[in-house]
């Protein structure tokens, strides 16, 4: 980072402080709602009855909405005011989170988890470009951002115990009404405490790359899913190649407009590049291995959704504690070599995920799980700052925007890549002990997912349920260790691209940092008298 620059730029003030306050909680809120929903998907697959294909979808296509939309949201942002613009969408999520409650079949709910992607998509780039023009000191946006963060485990913390008690006592719409009072705080405090900015020379939404955006996401992952499930197919290929083509037709078509969707230059900048990398594959590996916990507590491990809850505690905890220790570690010792060291700590982690066993394994599980969060909350919390601080300030929004995509991607893709492999696994495995005396709707379920075999060997003799269910255990405990075993393999790969690529960052500590006047309540420097409202 320029140490000139740094020099001049201002320390927040208390406006800014409290400001941030308000802006943690749509990061509070979608925490909760991610959260929880793993604790419901036993009681939602229960009642909604979805394939594994639905499920699948009910947990990702969140993500994929946000992710597609996240771009065009920063954009919009950029042109009506990103506090106008994060007000509107806490509006909408409530809404959303209302309608989703009372789904009554896995499509509807399906539906409105997109919809509620959509609302999400307005809310992340708005807070953390609210940020990172809220604090222009580098010292103070590193610690704004990991208090930001922190957040959001904060969130992971409670979520678990609040959406436990839910279930215990209410149905599992419950968990999507959590969101409802934490949207009413923010559109109380926003108008309150909040400055506004906007961009008075951003151009025009161009609609056109906002369908290729999602014309280059959808189609891909809904290949990648295709495969993983079915195996090699034309149709699953051919979607994930129409996906790349269009990717390609976006990218080009952001270079020719003077108001792109995307700012393809700022991928020039290597650290800013290696970073939205590290954050998209370590995004990846998080998503897909909370899903198949929260699973294998629930079936495997027969825990009731409170307790399994509970037991989700110590590892949200020590993501806070990694991501709170982050920004002072980070002020000795170069970021790109926190970062890989943290992904190092990650992999022993999910090396101990890939001895878990069916019976007793619990405890190994939750040992594992507490070591690859606190590794990878330094990550977290430095892999957005170097994404932010690499960006020019009059790109603050375009940055904030691919930084939460990456996110929200990875996290996304975990769920539905690692999801997968566990389900091709399960499936390989279970396959011996569907007899051909079984019938034929009781092969066809429990040869699914475990949820099925779950829910169907309650129709089987004792002796035959119990060995079903024993198998089906076991295989999807398999499925469980080897996703463990491939998100090794990627944090190691992690651990040494960090600290290649991001080797030349300096550590914080070395940037001189200016005491200035507290940033005007109107807006910074940034922003034009004219158009601070």
């Amino acid at each position: 980072m320029d140490v000139n620059a740094s020099e001049a730029e201002p320390r927040a003030g208390r406006r800014e402080w409290i400001g941030l306050a308000v802006l943690t909680l749509p990061t509070l809120l979608l925490s909760l709602d991610l959260n929880v929903l793993y604790l419901a998907l036993p009681q939602l697959s229960a009642d909604l009855a979805p394939d594994a294909a639905q499920l699948l979808w009910i947990m990702d296509i969140y993500g994929f909405m946000i992710a597609g939309f996240l771009v065009t949201m920063g954009t919009l942002g950029d042109r009506i005011g990103r506090r106008r613009l994060l007000m509107i969408g806490a509006a909408a999520f409530g809404v959303a989170s209302v309608i989703a409650a009372y789904s009554t079949s896995a499509e509807m709910l399906i539906a409105t988890r997109a919809l509620l992607g959509v609302a999400g998509a307005t809310l992340m780039p708005s807070t953390l470009s609210l940020i990172s023009n809220m604090f222009r000191n580098a010292q103070q946006r590193t610690m704004a951002i990991g208090l930001w963060m922190s957040c959001f485990m904060i969130g992971a913390i409670i979520g678990p115990l609040v959406g436990g008690l839910l279930l215990e006592s209410f149905w599992w719409g419950g968990v999507f009404l959590l969101g409802v009072p934490v949207m009413v705080v923010l559109l109380v405090a926003a108008p309150l405490l909040l400055p506004e900015y906007r961009n008075p020379e951003a151009g025009r939404l161009d609609l056109f790359s906002v369908v290729l955006s999602l014309a280059t996401i959808l189609p891909f992952v809904y290949g990648l899913k295709e495969l993983a499930k079915d195996g090699f197919g034309v149709r699953p290929v051919l979607a994930m190649v129409a996906g790349v083509a269009m990717g390609v037709i976006f990218v080009a078509r952001q270079r020719r407009l003077t108001s792109p969707l995307l700012e393809v230059q700022l991928f020039a900048n290597r650290t800013f590049s290696a970073a939205l990398g590290i954050m998209l594959l370590g995004g990846s590996t998080i998503g897909g291995i909370a899903l198949l916990f929260a699973q294998y507590a629930q079936l495997v491990e027969g825990l009731s959704p409170l307790r399994a809850g509970l037991w989700m505690l110590p590892y949200a905890v020590s993501m806070l504690v990694g991501s709170m220790l982050a920004p002072m570690i980070a002020q000795k010792f170069a970021p790109g070599y926190v970062v890989a060291g943290g992904m190092a700590i990650a992999a022993v982690g999910f090396a101990l995920l890939s001895q878990v066993g069916t019976v007793g394994g619990l405890g190994l599980a939750v040992t594992g799980l507490v070591i690859v969060y606190l590794g990878f909350g330094p990550g977290a919390v430095l892999g957005t700052d170097l994404i932010i601080g690499a960006a020019p300030p009059e790109r603050a929004g375009s940055a904030s925007s691919m930084s939460e995509t990456s996110t929200e991607l990875g996290v996304a893709l975990g769920v539905a890549v690692l999801g997968s492999v566990g389900t091709a696994v399960y499936r390989s495995e279970i396959a011996p002990a569907l007899s051909a005396d079984l019938p034929a709707q009781v092969r066809e379920t429990a040869g699914d997912s475990l949820a099925g075999a779950s829910a169907v060997t309650g129709q089987l003799s004792e002796q035959t349920g119990t060995a079903l269910l024993e198998a089906a255990r076991a295989a999807f405990t398999s499925g469980f260790n080897m996703a463990g075993l491939v998100s090794a393999v990627i944090a190691v790969i992690l651990a040494v691209a960090s600290a290649l690529l991001l080797r030349r960052v300096r550590p914080a500590a070395e940037e001189p940092v200016v005491d200035a006047p507290a940033v005007p309540a109107g807006g910074t420097d940034e922003t034009p008298a004219s158009a601070r409202r």
